[in-house]
């Protein structure tokens, strides 16, 4: 792998206009397009890395910025110094003694990093001709903890104790492997309850996802609440009570309007209720979990970085963990993010509500299954039906289950005819607009 070297990355700011259908409409978000800062790594062998960075359209001209600045770390390296110690490379782009006042592990630099962290791994994988589900889990524990930081973390988790969950793992990972190639990994969608859709848009999106096999349904709340009630009752009686209906309120309302709501809420049996609060708010979090018991709580498509993870997880703030590709530091910190809802005994149900992110996210879910949490019992993978025609390599979806992906990489390439498309601002989607 040495001779392999990284001569250039390109930066794309990459714009669909999902805004103009209302497509990822939420309380909080009602107009959003969605984006990406598409990063392109390419080298001396003709094989090319890609990774991006899940944005909703303006602003996404910063990340493209910030993840140019830190291509630097890249360029004109072989990918062999990079992959023989992940965690430095990371605390490279992260630790930028004139950079770092700007985050540090936070923010416009994190969603860089992430998306140039993501760009390695999947070169990486398709180096090693393997998708990046089986990269990851065909590691020996040792070398997989060697893109973990346990820098600010090891008071939760220590490295012996990420080590011990890993080769307990080892123990039935070929027999699990053959169980979620036949079946596939749980999901749900989202992709019934956007907030800006009519009653009747809701009625008859319910009526195809329960004839797909869907059985986990998502609904936007956050805005009046007969109103919230009245949607929830339309899904409930489209869905019945046997499946699953969990509500997300993408931050919308304060501690105490979380605490009511949530409790008005309860009658749906919504299976959790996520983002009901600032996502900041590890004890706010904490205190709706105690008040309203009867509801689980679910956050973290917005927490910054595993330290935050860490105290949601100290401080008993959650119920699922949702892991995001892009918000953290890409693959290496979400390594970390995995480990320690194991050792916490908490589940991973990832955020996938944005372009990219649904193909992202099931090998990370695949992993955890394989070689950490070891089951799938109360785990779902989020998925939108939006954006996957773009992909070279999109998920496949079957009975409401991801299909486990067998092409090398990490999924995330954009075919060609719609960057040129979709490239802001020059592509044809933006430049024709008056």
């Amino acid at each position: 792998m040495s001779e392999i070297l990284i001569t250039n990355v390109r930066v794309v700011d990459l714009r669909f206009p999902t805004s103009r259908e209302q497509i990822g409409s939420d309380a909080v978000n009602k107009d959003p397009d969605y984006s990406a800062a598409y990063c392109i790594l390419e080298t001396n062998a003709g094989i090319t890395g890609y990774g991006l960075t899940f944005t909703l359209g303006r602003g996404t001209d910063l990340v493209v910025q910030a993840a140019s600045y830190l291509s630097r770390y890249l360029v004109g390296r072989t990918l062999s110094s990079i992959t023989d110690n992940l965690c430095a490379f990371s605390r490279q782009l992260t630790d930028d003694s004139q950079f770092r006042w700007l985050g540090p592990e936070k923010g416009v630099i994190h969603l860089a990093t992430g998306a140039l962290v993501n760009a390695v791994w999947d070169l990486y994988a398709r180096v090693e001709k393997k998708p990046l589900w089986q990269l990851l889990s065909d590691m020996e524990p040792a070398q997989l903890l060697k893109a973990v930081d346990f820098r600010y973390i090891d008071d939760a988790l220590t490295y012996d104790e990420a080590l011990a969950i890993l080769e307990k793992a080892q123990a039935g990972k070929t027999e699990r492997l053959a169980q979620i190639q036949e079946t596939g990994y749980p999901a749900y969608t989202t992709s019934v309850g956007w907030f800006g859709y009519s009653e009747e848009k809701i009625r008859g999106l319910c009526h195809e996802a329960l004839a797909e096999g869907w059985t986990h349904f998502k609904l936007k709340v956050g805005g009046d609440p007969a109103e919230d009630l009245r949607r929830g009752r339309i899904v409930r009686e489209e869905i019945g009570w046997e499946n699953r209906l969990m509500v997300d309120a993408n931050q919308k309302w304060g501690v105490l309007e979380a605490i009511e709501r949530t409790s008005q809420l309860a009658e749906l049996k919504p299976w959790w209720m996520e983002e009901p609060t600032s996502p900041d708010d590890i004890l706010g979090h904490a205190r709706l979990r105690r008040e309203v018991p009867s509801v689980r709580v679910a956050t973290g498509e917005h927490c910054h970085n595993r330290v935050m993870f860490k105290q949601f997880l100290q401080a008993q703030a959650l119920d699922v963990v949702q892991i995001d590709s892009c918000r953290v530091g890409g693959v290496n910190e979400n390594l970390a993010i995995i480990l320690m809802a194991a050792k916490f005994g908490v589940p991973v149900c990832p955020h996938a509500g944005g372009v990219g992110l649904c193909e992202y996210v099931q090998h990370l879910s695949i992993f955890d299954f394989l070689s950490v949490s070891t089951t799938m019992e109360n785990r779902v993978i989020e998925f939108v039906d939006h954006l996957h025609e773009h992909f070279v390599t999109p998920v496949h979806i079957k009975s409401g289950h991801y299909l486990v992906p067998a092409e090398p990489g990490y999924s995330i390439e954009i075919r060609e005819e719609s960057l040129n498309r979709f490239a802001y601002p020059q592509g044809e989607a933006w430049s024709t607009q008056a």
